[in-house]
């Protein structure tokens, strides 16, 4: 359904990406950041989603150009560390936010497992946000505190997760309402990565399907 394109990056660099479009014109944006494994088919199948979903969705190639397979997590690990967040945030997934606000549209932000983290880290970086949806994942302290994010915030997580544990998003959740942040968290008795069709290990088709809705009113909501 989609398209692989390339736009720039506010430094001038150009980044690539994939793009699915929604039917009608004038629709709202929404940027859709990876897991671990790369710009995956499970990933491009979920921006394409979103557009059928009434969205103009953009999903930024973080790994340019790799893609790790599900088994080999030790590789996926090296090329998660290899990533400067911040640069990432600041310039690949702010230039994909810049793409799709170039009509006027407002734009969110959601990610899966690192694109979690990341959406939070643009939720307190990029301007051009309007809200952000974050899927199991949550950002050092170092990269992005609860006081720092800067519009509203919707986040899903999984209560057997060992890579984002339940006291982490605790203590997120904490220092969001003690900043008075517009949030809100879900939890689900799921395993990390519940929304991911390709890995029948983890997926969990009625977690997944009740985080989407909430998701795309959410998105809806803020986006129009």
């Amino acid at each position: 359904m989609g398209t692989h394109i390339t736009f720039k990056r506010p430094d001038g660099k150009e980044a690539k990406g994939y793009l699915a479009n929604a039917a009608r014109g004038n629709a709202p944006g929404v940027v859709v950041i990876q897991e671990w494994w790369g710009l995956s088919e499970n990933i491009k199948a979920l921006t394409d989603r979103f557009a059928l979903a009434g969205f103009d969705a953009l999903a930024p190639d973080l790994y340019k150009g790799v893609v790790v397979p599900y088994h080999d997590a030790d590789a996926a690990g090296k090329e998660m560390n290899s990533l400067n967040f911040i640069e990432a945030t600041e310039q690949d997934v702010r230039g994909a936010a810049q793409y799709l606000k170039r009509n006027g549209a407002k734009v969110g932000l959601t990610g899966f497992c690192m694109g979690g983290a990341v959406t939070i880290i643009g939720a307190a970086k990029i301007p051009e946000l309007t809200a952000a949806v974050s899927f199991y994942g949550v950002p050092p302290e170092q990269a992005a505190k609860p006081a720092d994010v800067q519009v509203p915030l919707q986040g899903h997580f999984a209560n057997k997760d060992d890579y984002f544990s339940p006291q982490m998003v605790d203590a997120f959740e904490q220092g969001l309402k003690a900043a008075g942040k517009n949030y809100e968290f879900f939890r689900y008795d799921a395993d990390h990565a519940f929304v991911n069709e390709e890995r029948a290990s983890v997926h969990d088709r009625e977690a997944a399907e009740q985080a989407w809705g909430r998701a795309t009113e959410f998105f809806k909501k803020h986006l129009g």
